[in-house]
C-alpha cells in the first residue's frame, strides 16, 4: 500500500525527482513520508507525520544530492508517526520498504539474541537490521541480499543505500511492484510507474525474488542465485494521461462526472460493430462454471456480474472475496474459468488468488485498469477498462467500466448459448451506444442529491437495502458512503431486514435503496413501508413512477438490465459525495485508506 522511489544521477539533483516521485505515489499511503539521501558522504534522513506536503515543507530548498530513496507510508505495523516512517537506517543500511515481513517477530528476536536493539514497531526496520547483520557477515552486500531472500517470508519491495557505497542504490522485489526507470545518467527506482513518467517512459520490471544493482550508468538485475538476467526494455506509450482536477473541487467528483465517457470507451471496441465486435469478447461457453475473485469495488462489480450470468445467461457463476479465496477448498478444476478483477492489477489478495489458481493450472482472465500490471501478466487473457487515471481513493469510474465490461461478457455468452436471440441482442447493444445520453441524465440530478446530503448528513447510522441486481449495487454504496463520509453505513437484503437488523432502525434512520426490478418492487416497497412504520426517513432510486407517501423518490430512466446497474450506482456514488462535502472531510484520501492495497 506505501509508495517507495529512488533515484540516482551523476549529472543531476535528484531531490526533485524524489518528492515528484512521492507526490504521484501518495494514493498509495499518506500517513507519513520521508527521504534519505548523500550528501557530503553521508546519508541523511528527514522523515514526518502526514502528508508529502509536510515533507516538503521540512526540506531545505538549498539541499541538493545525486543519490536518494523516498517513501510514503500506509501504516501496517506501528502507529502513524515519525519514528516509524520510513526510511529505515540500520548500521550501514538505509532502506524503504512495501509490503510485509510475515516472519518478523522471529527475526527480531534472534537479531536481539545477538544485541541488536531496536527502535521502531515496524517490520520494515527488522528487514534493514537483517539485511546489515548479513551486511557483516560476509562483507558483501549481494551475498547479504541473496541471504535475506533466503531468509524472508513475506513481501517486500526494497531500495536500499550502503553507507559504504553510496555510488549505487540495491533494490530487491518479491511479490510487491518495482520499476526500475532509464534515462541518460540518471536512473528511477518506484513502485508505480507514474512516478517516474515525468523523467523517462522507458523501464524494466522486476519479477519475484530478482534483486538489481542500480548506478547513473548501469542497471544490473540478477536472479536470487546471482546469475545475471538481461531483461525486456519496455516502453509505456500511453497519451494524455491526465492528473489534474481541472475545474473539480475533488477528483473524485472529476472521475463520477466522467463516467459519461468512460463507460462508452470501455465497450465501444466491442459493440461499435454489433455482434461481429461482441465477438471479439472471449468465449465463455466452453466452461461449465464462472468464478469471480475481487476485493472490495471490485467484488462488488463481481456480483453485479453473478447476476447476470445467472438470471440472464442461465450460466453458473460464484463470487469470492480475494483475501478468504486462497484459504478454502474452491474446487478447481479446468472447466471453470475464474476471473480476477482489480482497478491497479496490483491488489495483493487478489493476486494472491491468482498465483493459486494459475499453480493448479487452471483458465483465468483478468478485468484490469492498468497496463503492464503485476496481474496482467499472470492471467491468461486480459481486458482493460481503459478508463485512465482514477486518483480519488473510492473508486467510481473504474467500477463502472468494470461492470460494463462483465456485462458485455454476459451478454456475448447469452448470444452463444442462445438465452437471448440476435434481435434482443442488438437492441441492447444499440442501447449501449446511447450509454453517454443515459448516463448524463442520471449525472445531472444534480440538486436532489445535495437535497438528500443535507437531509441526512449529520447522521451516524445508515441503512442501503434492495433485492436482487438492487441488493449488489446497495453494496457498493454503502461501501462508498462508508470510505469517504466515515458515516457507519450497511447494506442489507431487503427481505432480510425484518429477521432481526430492523430493531436498529429509530425515528430518523435514513434508509436508501432501488427498486429496478418489476418482479421484486412490490416486495422491496413492502420493507420499505415496514421501516417507515418504525420512524425511518426513507429515499429510494427507481425507474417506476412511484409515488409513495412519505418516500423520496430520485427516478433513473428506464433501460436494459445489462445498463441498469450502471445508473443506479452514480446516485450511490453521488449521494456520498455530497454527504462528505457537508461532512469536511478528506474525499479523495480518505483515512486509513489507500488506492492500490499491495498488502494482504
Amino acid at each position: 500500500m506505501c509508495g517507495i522511489v529512488g533515484a540516482i544521477s551523476n549529472n543531476r539533483n535528484i531531490m526533485p525527482i524524489l518528492i515528484t516521485g512521492l507526490e504521484n505515489l501518495e494514493y498509495r499511503g499518506y500517513d507519513s513520508a520521508g527521504i534519505a539521501y548523500s550528501k557530503d558522504n553521508n546519508v541523511n534522513i528527514i522523515k514526518v507525520t502526514g502528508k508529502i506536503s509536510n515533507l516538503k515543507q521540512k526540506i531545505s530548498k538549498d539541499v541538493e544530492s545525486n543519490i536518494g530513496i523516498g517513501h510514503t507510508r500506509w501504516a501496517t505495523h506501528g502507529q502513524a508517526n515519525s519514528i516509524n516512517a520510513h526510511p529505515h537506517k540500520f548500521k550501514h543500511i538505509t532502506i524503504v520498504h512495501n509490503g510485509i515481513i510475515e516472519n518478523f517477530i522471529e527475526i527480531k528476536e534472534k537479531l536481539k539474541e545477538k544485541n541488536y536493539q531496536f527502535k521502531t514497531d515496524t517490520d520494515s526496520e527488522v528487514a534493514a537490521a537483517l539485511l546489515n547483520y548479513y551486511y557483516e557477515k560476509f562483507n558483501n552486500i549481494e551475498k547479504a541480499i541473496k541471504e535475506f531472500i533466503k531468509n524472508v517470508i513475506g513481501s517486500y519491495a526494497i531500495c536500499l543505500m550502503l553507507d559504504d557505497d553510496l555510488e549505487n542504490i540495491y533494490t530487491i522485489k518479491k511479490e510487491s511492484p518495482l520499476v526500475i526507470g532509464t534515462t541518460d545518467n540518471t536512473n528511477i527506482i518506484a513502485s508505480d510507474i507514474r512516478a517516474i513518467l515525468k523523467y523517462t517512459n522507458k523501464y524494466y520490471i522486476l519479477d519475484d525474488f530478482e534483486y538489481a544493482k542500480v548506478n547513473a550508468k548501469e542497471i544490473i538485475i540478477k536472479s536470487k542465485d546471482g546469475k545475471i538476467i538481461n531483461k525486456n526494455l519496455k516502453v509505456f506509450t500511453e497519451k494524455n494521461i491526465d492528473n489534474s482536477k481541472g475545474h473539480y473541487n475533488h477528483y473524485m467528483l472529476k472521475e463520477i462526472m466522467e463516467q459519461k465517457e468512460t463507460i462508452l470507451n470501455t465497450i465501444l471496441p466491442f459493440i461499435e460493430e454489433g455482434i461481429d465486435s461482441l465477438e471479439k469478447l472471449p468465449d465463455l461457453t466452453k466452461y461449465q462454471e464462472i468464478a469471480i475473485v475481487g476485493c472490495g469495488t471490485a467484488y462488488h462489480a463481481g456480483l453485479v456480474a453473478k447476476y447476470l450470468f445467472k438470471e440472464i445467461a442461465n450460466t453458473k457463476c460464484n463470487v469470492y472475496i480475494a483475501s478468504e479465496y486462497r484459504y478454502q477448498n474452491n474446487f478447481l478444476n479446468k472447466d471453470t474459468l475464474t476471473i480476477f478483477i482489480s482497478q491497479s492489477g496490483e491488489t495483493a489478495d487478489t493476486i494472491a488468488a491468482l498465483k493459486l489458481v494459475k499453480n493448479k493450472d487452471c483458465p483465468t482472465l483478468g478485468i484490469i485498469n492498468v497496463k503492464n500490471s503485476t496481474m496482467s501478466f499472470l492471467v491468461d487473457k486480459c481486458l482493460y477498462t481503459n478508463v485512465g487515471n482514477e486518483i480519488a481513493v473510492a473508486s467510481t469510474k473504474a467500477y463502472t467500466a468494470q461492470v460494463a465490461l462483465l456485462s458485455l461478457l454476459v451478454l456475448a455468452q447469452a448470444y452463444r448459448n442462445k438465452s437471448l436471440s440476435k434481435k434482443e441482442v442488438l437492441q441492447i447493444i444499440e442501447e449501449f451506444k446511447n450509454i453517454k445520453t443515459l448516463v448524463n441524465d442520471v449525472l445531472n440530478k444534480k440538486d436532489l442529491y445535495q437535497k438528500l446530503a443535507k437531509d441526512i448528513y449529520k447522521e451516524e447510522d445508515i441503512f442501503y437495502i434492495g433485492r436482487g441486481l438492487d441488493y449488489a449495487l446497495a453494496m457498493e454504496g454503502a461501501l462508498k458512503l462508508k470510505e469517504i463520509s466515515y458515516i457507519h453505513s450497511e447494506s442489507y437484503a431487503a427481505g432480510e431486514l425484518k429477521h432481526g437488523t430492523i430493531s436498529l432502525i429509530k425515528k430518523n434512520t435514513p434508509v436508501i435503496s432501488s427498486a429496478t426490478n418489476a418482479n421484486l418492487n412490490a416486495k422491496t416497497i413492502s420493507n420499505l413501508k415496514e421501516v417507515l412504520a418504525r420512524g425511518a426517513n426513507v429515499y429510494l432510486i427507481t425507474d417506476e413512477n412511484y409515488k409513495e407517501d412519505n418516500i423520496n423518490i430520485i427516478n433513473i430512466p428506464k433501460v436494459n438490465i445489462f445498463i441498469k446497474s450502471l445508473l443506479i450506482v452514480i446516485p450511490y456514488q453521488l449521494i456520498a459525495y455530497y454527504i462528505a462535502v457537508l461532512r469536511k472531510t478528506d474525499i479523495d484520501k480518505p483515512k486509513n485508506l489507500a488506492k492500490s492495497v499491495t498488502v494482504e
